[in-house]
């Protein structure tokens, strides 16, 4: 089995990459290793990957038409994991092309290469954050997310418009992955939980916003990477429902999409006290008011996902963030 994983120098590209090869299969990896956030993680990263025989690695941007089709000309890979893409809320405030260029050109070029050489099946990395103003709690896939409150977010839900465009035209099969605040060890370094760890060893203040009144869906990902396995092998076909069943989940067309989250909101403060508490140390905290695009709350209804692949994440907060604070204190050398 041969699968083109994009972004594999990622955090989730990574360690999915690593699963994929415990299994046997050819991984063909592929990350432009942009300087987004630090290069040497993504080095580190990707050494670990260059070490096992069955992966090959390409340094591509998806915005790169040309070499991207070049790249599935060659491979021809049966199976596709795209999880490149410019992340971050609040980077999108700044830089809102870096967005346009990976998050759309990127990926429709990616849709390109599936259609032109048959691929059997395009599992791509969508996101919460599509839920946006979405009142509704549990987030469900039976929502409209029709109110995203980012660029970022935006171009998720664009991604998810593509996709089902192309299974509609071309019968390719796709399937969305919502992923619901990915943590763990060789995470990203722009995140959040990663910021406060090392602000909190350093004896800086860590910058609490919304006054500390956040609640997310904080997901392990051994978690995300369980599920995104399970979904690579389950093809979406299609289904036609009644008129009384329709709902933005179900299509005629081989199209899918799935939350992956804990289906366990926690507060920011009780997370932020569980890594105190990991640590050995007090954070010094900074309370600031909410951000611009940013979501109070995120919580994920995974019941399609545990109806048909039979997963439903489950690792808790303490036991992640302890994998996670010695996996930074081995990495970084700190006590």
């Amino acid at each position: 089995m041969k699968i083109l994983v994009t972004g594999a120098a990622g955090f989730i590209g990574f360690h999915l990459s690593q699963r994929l090869l415990s299994q046997g299969v050819e991984v063909i990896g592929l990350d432009n290793l942009n300087d987004y956030y630090d290069v040497n993680l993504k080095l580190a990263r990707l050494r670990l990957l260059q070490n096992q025989p069955n992966f090959r690695f390409f340094q591509l941007d998806l915005a790169d038409r040309e070499s991207i089709s070049d790249l599935f000309a060659k491979e021809r890979p049966p199976t596709v994991v795209n999880l490149a893409a410019q992340p971050g809320v609040r980077y999108s405030l700044q830089n809102p092309h870096a967005y346009v260029s990976s998050n759309l050109v990127g990926f429709v070029n990616v849709l390109e290469g599936c259609r032109h050489h048959n691929v059997d099946h395009l599992v791509y990395a969508s996101s919460s954050s599509v839920y946006g103003a979405n009142p509704k709690m549990p987030f469900s896939v039976k929502d409209s997310v029709d109110h995203p409150v980012s660029l970022y977010a935006a171009t998720k839900k664009a991604n998810e418009l593509m996709a089902h465009t192309y299974s509609h035209l071309y019968g390719l099969p796709t399937t969305g992955l919502r992923f619901f605040t990915v943590y763990g060890p060789w995470g990203r370094p722009d995140m959040a939980y990663f910021r406060f760890t090392r602000a909190i060893l350093t004896g800086k203040p860590i910058q609490v916003f919304n006054y500390g009144n956040m609640k997310r869906d904080f997901t392990y990902i051994d978690d995300i990477v369980e599920g995104v396995v399970r979904v690579i092998h389950r093809i979406p076909k299609g289904s036609t429902p009644s008129i009384d069943q329709w709902d933005p989940s179900y299509s005629p067309d081989p199209y899918r999409i799935y939350n992956i989250g804990n289906y366990n909101p926690v507060n920011l403060m009780d997370f932020i006290s569980t890594l105190e508490t990991c640590l050995g140390r007090e954070a010094k905290k900074e309370l600031l008011p909410l951000q611009m695009g940013d979501m109070p709350a995120t919580w994920a209804d995974v019941d399609d996902l545990i109806a048909d692949v039979g997963f439903k994440p489950c690792t808790p907060i303490s036991v992640g963030i302890k994998e996670f604070v010695q996996w930074y204190r081995d990495f970084y050398g700190v006590d």
